[in-house]
């Protein structure tokens, strides 16, 4: 355990630990401490306790003094300087043509550093600027890339609760929201009305985010069917503030009725049964095996009847004969058929079709087709233009001899 007092450098910044060693400053008055960028005038938030030694960020730094009189018009002038600074700098960006956005500047107690807080889309090279700032104002700058949360935490504003946004006045640190707060809360999904004005998530959707999580594991959720006073029902709608539920119950004739009950009231199902299993009787088992009366009278007929576990015959006809497949060779590997074929040059030579003077010689054109004759009669069979024209009123010889 180690004895610290919390002191905050802006009205809702981030709580710092420092050392008070023989200084016991109050609640409310301003102090003079020592951190990393020099020295720092600040206000103490709660007085000397005793934390965890895992709840600071070593190293651990003393408090100076208890700020004097001189300490406080000293910090109000470093505020008034501010404003300037930051004109300045607004017209060293516009000079650049740098794409960046001011939100604030700070100076330190003691002078020795300007803070230039800025937003932009993307990386910024301000190199040349930070040459131009310093030589302006004769001291050390620095610029620093800060979020969309945080600009917001310094400019400040009105929620859409009509407050004053809750970062800029008592938020000490940011925590993480996530869209499931909002499910669970049973918000409307609209960007726009579960966003602040930094364009994230509200900061108060995690104040009762524990609260909805102890209370919706013992609610029953919508769906689920539960057993109320009434009989039993299924749940349509849990309101996790009033601690209540709605519940279709039946209500006869096929129709419904939704009540509303208290969680006391509601208890739930761990879910329907399944149904008893029924051994079927023998006599419905062997529905399908045939009547034995019905084979008795075949028998007695003197019909064959077929059996079902015996192979069926094929009827002669329907038989076919399946040749054996004929054994083949294995081909040789490549590297043999090559060496093959350069062992036996006159094998491949003879192999090899001569080419004769009679296959160079151009092949004569055929001829070109006759020419088309218009209007030409199209040609008969050689028997028909021989045979002699008979005429169709008389009546043929062998017609006659038969009649």
């Amino acid at each position: 355990m180690v004895t610290v007092i919390g002191v905050r450098f802006r009205n809702a910044g981030k709580l710092y630990y420092f050392d008070p060693k023989d200084l016991a400053p109050a609640p409310g008055q301003a102090v003079v401490v020592e951190t990393a960028r020099g020295l720092e005038y600040g206000e103490v938030v709660t007085g000397p306790s005793e934390v965890e030694d895992d709840a600071i960020t070593p190293p651990l730094r003393p408090v100076i003094r208890i700020a004097t009189p001189e300490d406080t018009a000293h910090h109000a002038e470093n505020i008034s300087r501010e404003k300037d600074a930051m004109a300045t700098c607004k017209e060293k960006i516009a000079d650049h043509l740098l794409q960046m956005k001011l939100v604030g500047c700070e100076y330190t107690f003691d002078n020795s550093k300007i803070l230039f807080y800025f937003t932009a889309d993307k990386r910024v090279d301000f190199r040349l600027l930070v040459k131009d700032l310093a030589s302006a104002f004769h001291t050390r700058i620095e610029l620093r890339q800060i979020g969309v949360r945080d600009e917001a935490r310094m400019m400040g504003g009105l929620g859409i609760c009509g407050r004053p946004l809750c970062c800029s006045r008592f938020l000490g640190d940011f925590h993480s929201v996530s869209i499931k707060m909002a499910k669970e809360q049973n918000l409307s999904l609209n960007p726009t009305k579960i966003s602040g004005a930094c364009g994230r998530l509200m900061c108060c959707l995690q104040y009762e985010e524990e609260f909805y999580e102890k209370v919706g594991k013992e609610l029953p959720r919508v769906g689920r069917a539960v057993r109320t006073p009434d009989g039993d029902g299924i749940v349509t709608e849990v309101s996790i503030l009033k601690e209540r539920v709605k519940v279709r119950v039946p209500k006869g004739n096929d129709d419904f009725e939704i009540r509303e009950y208290p969680v006391a009231d509601v208890q739930k199902l761990s879910g329907a049964k399944p149904l008893p299993r029924v051994d079927r009787p023998q006599d419905d088992q062997e529905d399908d095996a045939p009547d034995p009366e019905i084979m008795q009278a075949l028998k007695a007929a003197e019909i064959d009847v077929p059996d079902d576990d015996a192979p069926m015959p094929l009827a002669e006809d329907e038989t076919e004969e399946v040749e054996a497949p004929k054994e083949r060779k294995p081909r040789p590997p490549r590297e043999q058929r090559q060496r093959q074929r350069r062992g036996n040059p006159k094998q491949n030579r003879e192999t090899e079709r001569p080419s004769s003077p009679a296959n160079n010689e151009k092949k004569p054109s055929p001829a070109p087709p006759a020419p088309r004759q218009e209007n030409a009669a199209p040609s008969r069979p050689a028997q028909e233009q021989t045979a002699p024209k008979r005429d169709p009123w008389t009546v043929p010889e062998e017609f006659r001899q038969k009649h």
